[in-house]
């Protein structure tokens, strides 16, 4: 049944030029929306940039720019590269644009107003880089307790404005127990459950302009901007119209927020305190993705480990790297990011198997059937595991097992070369057994346009390809109807052209 799903990535600190943890969630959060495309569902898929703050005042000034010139030009960045990579979001938001900042404003006043805000003092050790206070509990050796920081902090006393977090810490402990699939996977919903296991404290969203003046001003006091991650958070819902459009009616509650575990806190209990407060329904799904790893650390720019997947795009082409990127990475676990295991990923999966299926299958098609689709056939082993990948589909989309998913679209891949390399078309052509050779080669033809089928949220453009050179016309439709055995209409003529997935020589 046909749904309405929302899915969003983080948005994007604009202090510098997007890395391969920006890549990795983007691409991810891609195959998820083109995947409930397939599924026939209605999707608004929504990323964007966070502009606010110290890093990005910070990297304004190191380039002797005003902070919106900066974002100005770093955006572009973003928005460019999401459409090198084939990124199909249905909405790009800003946290500096209007119909954002006057959300932040609005949401504020009100909760201001309901005394849900309020003043104190407050003395803790701060962190500039991570724009976060800590309590010294938490600090590791003195300094910053954020793995990807580890930087010193300094111990800060002043007045500032707080959200009332503290008392919902025993509703969204209830929230979390009593919906399982809020937080995903079960190892970050135990870590947010162990975060929640002591006090919870009031949340500190202002910050003093005499150190930090690039923000959204608060509304009841002009001498504070608003705390980065209150703002940034709030851009789920400003980007969907959130007090402006009656199409946020439609699609809030959020179906997914796509996040990395570094940022599990402020959207698993920050983001819930603060939507609560404000009278609307919890997202119903936060999922968070491992980290990219070399060296068992942490790939990260702020310590030198910049990783430009540029040359190995150009080396494998789009599809083939947002198809291995996703291989390799077990959603929720770490990985580690090696060209060569991606390159192994690309001939194993794509080149051998995939790749060469595709070939082999249309040549003999060419070779012993005149370049014409045979008539259909039972398809034994070939169609029982495409009739069932078919019945579970949805679930495993909405469970997002979407490792488990490609497992079994590739399972089906291998079994038609298993069928090939058992059946033998070349004898069967030799020995003139023609109905055979027919049955044969329509069900590892139709075995080929299924698996593209599900790979197409991946491979949107060599999918189209293939759904080319299998004598189809137009584009690929729901699944209902395409992932149904028999869609091959006998008689088309096949075109072969170059291998989708070629081999790369040594030295490319």
């Amino acid at each position: 049944m046909a749904q309405n799903y929302y899915i969003t990535t983080p948005i994007y600190y604009v202090n510098d030029r997007p890395h391969i943890g920006h890549i990795y969630t983007t691409i991810l959060a891609d195959v998820f929306a083109r995947s409930h495309r397939l599924l026939g569902d209605d999707v608004f898929f929504l990323t964007g940039t966070d502009e606010h703050g110290q890093k990005v005042q910070d990297a304004a000034e190191a380039r002797g720019l005003e902070p919106i010139q900066h974002a100005d030009e770093m955006v572009v960045q973003f928005q460019e590269i999401w459409k090198d990579l084939d990124i199909s979001n249905d909405e790009f938001i800003r946290t500096t644009e209007a119909r954002h900042t006057s959300v932040v404003s609005e949401v504020l006043s009100d909760l201001y107003d309901r005394g849900e805000i309020y003043v104190g003092e407050y003395e803790g050790w701060y962190c500039k880089h991570c724009e976060r206070f800590w309590t010294k509990k938490d600090l590791v050796e003195g300094n910053c307790p954020n793995p990807d920081c580890q930087r010193p902090v300094s111990v800060i006393s002043e007045k500032n404005y707080f959200f009332r977090m503290g008392k919902r810490r025993d509703w969204l402990i209830d929230h979390i127990r009593k919906n399982e699939n809020f937080i995903l996977p079960a190892s970050r919903r135990n870590e947010v459950l162990g975060f929640l296991d002591g006090p919870l404290g009031d949340l500190c969203i202002s910050r003093s302009r005499k150190r930090l003046s690039w923000g959204i001003p608060l509304p009841f006091d002009e001498d504070y901007v608003t705390y980065v991650w209150f703002d940034a958070l709030l851009n789920y819902v400003s980007g969907v119209g959130y007090r402006r459009d009656d199409a946020f009616e439609k699609w809030w509650p959020a179906s997914l927020h796509l996040i990395g575990k570094d940022i599990v806190t402020t959207h698993c209990v920050y983001w819930p305190t603060m939507l609560e407060a404000m009278g609307l329904p919890l997202p119903k799904s936060i999922l968070a993705h491992g980290w990219w790893t070399q060296g068992g650390e942490k790939v990260s720019k702020s310590k030198g480990g910049a990783i430009d997947p540029r040359p190995l795009i150009e080396k494998i082409g789009l599809d083939a790297f947002r198809t291995v990127l996703l291989r390799e990475m077990i959603i929720g676990a770490d990985a580690g990011y090696s060209e060569e295991r991606l390159v192994a990923r690309y001939h194993s999966d794509l080149a051998n198997d995939l790749g060469n299926l595709h070939y082999r299958t249309l040549s003999m098609i060419e070779k012993f059937l005149g370049g014409k689709v045979p008539k259909p056939g039972p398809g034994g082993s070939l169609q029982e595991k495409a009739e069932s990948l078919k019945k579970d589909c949805r679930s495993l989309v909405e469970s997002y097992s979407f490792n488990d998913l490609l497992d079994r679209v590739f399972d089906l891949v291998r079994e038609g070369n298993r069928v090939i390399d058992r059946e033998q078309p070349w004898r069967l052509a030799r020995e003139e057994k023609t109905e055979e050779l027919e049955r044969v080669l329509y069900g590892v033809a139709e075995a080929v346009r299924i698996a593209f089928l599900y790979l197409s949220p991946l491979q949107p453009t060599t999918a189209a390809k293939a759904r080319s050179t299998l004598g189809l016309d137009g584009t690929w439709g729901k699944l209902d109807e395409e992932g149904k055995w028999g869609g091959l209409r006998a008689g088309s003529e096949v075109r072969i052209g170059k291998p989708l997935f070629p081999r790369l020589e040594p030295g490319d």
